[in-house]
């Protein structure tokens, strides 16, 4: 179910309305790492008086290393950890349209439903975020802890969060918020391996663009197929 629910998503990638939502998704995508990567300059030229050394791209200065290609390397390797909050927020500004063009294509007998309130929306993804960045802070402790098993313990944290969250926000518009988390603790193991087979490409730069947008769509085919066998 998981992997159809992808390739489905993955399927629809020439529908004018899709592609739209896609490429509007990745350009954002891009302006939220680079907003992040330049802030994070910012924070370690006011730290560091303007300059730095780090291994990976050697001496920083931000102004400069902004526009050069050591500090695109800097971005791409920082992308890793950005794009787990980035993801959220793009799947929050874009779930709508995603979860319409995805409805119309392949469950067209449904009813349309209102879209979710902005607010709504807005206070949970604000709720969600904290959650996020209070998570990946402690796993901090196990990464050091163990070593060998950091990427995994990435993944299978990352991919619960944002599993829980794509899903509910896909039920919410068809269930409301109680609905949706009925349904998200019923297919619990189901929601976070799909998650984590999510937060796997998201952790590889890149190819991470264009999993937010994949990710809505492909949670709003699962939450079709749950509720369809219920």
């Amino acid at each position: 179910m998981i992997f159809s629910s992808f390739f489905k998503a993955l399927g629809q990638t020439g529908d004018p309305r899709f592609r739209r939502v896609l490429m509007l998704g990745v350009g954002l995508t891009l302006a939220l790492l680079i907003a992040a990567y330049a802030a994070f300059l910012l924070l370690l030229s006011w730290l560091f008086d303007g300059e730095v050394s780090l291994w990976f791209v050697g001496e920083v200065r931000w102004l400069n290393d902004l526009l050069s290609w050591s500090s695109f390397l800097l971005m791409v390797i920082l992308s890793t950890f950005l794009m787990i909050p980035v993801a959220s927020a793009i799947t929050s500004l874009f779930l709508e349209d995603v979860a319409s063009a995805v409805e119309d294509a392949h469950y067209p007998h449904l009813a349309k439903v209102p879209p979710i309130p902005f607010w709504t929306g807005l206070k949970d993804s604000v709720n969600f975020m904290g959650v996020l960045i209070a998570a990946n802070t402690l796993a901090l402790f196990f990464y050091a802890l163990f070593p060998p098993f950091a990427p995994l313990i990435f993944w299978l944290l990352n991919g619960f969060l944002l599993g829980r969250e794509y899903f509910q926000l896909a039920a919410m518009r068809r269930v409301g918020l109680d609905g949706a988390k009925k349904l998200r603790r019923q297919h619990g193991l189901t929601i976070w391996f799909a998650g984590t087979l999510m937060a796997i490409p998201l952790s590889i730069p890149i190819v991470n663009l264009v999993i937010p947008i994949l990710g809505a769509a492909t949670f709003t085919h699962i939450y079709h197929a749950v509720t369809s066998r219920r």
